[in-house]
């Protein structure tokens, strides 16, 4: 059985005259490859006048980018969606051998294509405090990952934070706490 989930989103600036807006780039559209099965989709956008197209970056996520031909003294996106929240197994996947256990090693090619996301932030004190306590024991890649997160839910408070923007591991270390986004962060550089 799957829960049926609603979101509305509204961003909306004000200006105090008529301003050329230039290009903007929306991003708050669910990727063509989640596991969470969107059953409806709506973005309005004011002004009204205005050109959309709808490009995919990269990473083949949806964005929108905003073309104004005349000046505004607004900008609001509106945006409705309906998911599907259908249970899943989390591990149902497979790893190539070379995977299957930690420390993974990468084929040359892959090294190259994983670089940009495998950059590091600096390595402050207590982040490295935190990462010298990680075991480099060869484990199956499953198990580490397992003990790895449930290791920083010990240590790591969740919290929902309504600043903008993302924490740093030190910052996430120090306060012992942080949000989804914040705890992600650590993990990626973990």
């Amino acid at each position: 059985m799957s829960i049926h989930v609603a979101l509305h989103h509204v961003t909306r600036y004000e200006y105090d005259r008529p301003i050329n807006l230039g290009p903007q780039i929306i991003r708050l559209r669910p990727a063509p490859h989640s596991r969470t099965r969107v059953l409806s989709y709506s973005m309005r956008v004011k002004p009204e006048k205005h050109f959309i197209n709808w490009q995919q970056d990269p990473q083949s996520n949806y964005q929108a980018r905003l073309v104004f031909p005349e000046k505004t003294t607004c900008f609001h996106v509106e945006v409705d969606l309906v998911a599907e929240m259908a249970v899943f197994n989390p591990f149902d996947f497979f790893l190539e051998p070379r995977a299957e256990h930690f420390p993974v090693s990468y084929e040359e090619w892959q090294s190259e294509e994983l670089a940009p996301f495998r950059k590091k932030c600096e390595l402050t004190p207590l982040f490295a405090e935190y990462l010298a306590a990680v075991p480099r024991d060869p484990v199956r890649t499953i198990d580490f990952l397992v003990d790895l997160n449930r290791n920083l839910q010990h240590h790591i408070s969740y919290l929902i934070r309504m600043e903008p923007g993302v924490q740093t591991p030190e910052e996430t270390l120090t306060a012992r706490s942080g949000s989804c986004r914040d705890s992600g962060w650590l993990l990626v550089q973990l």
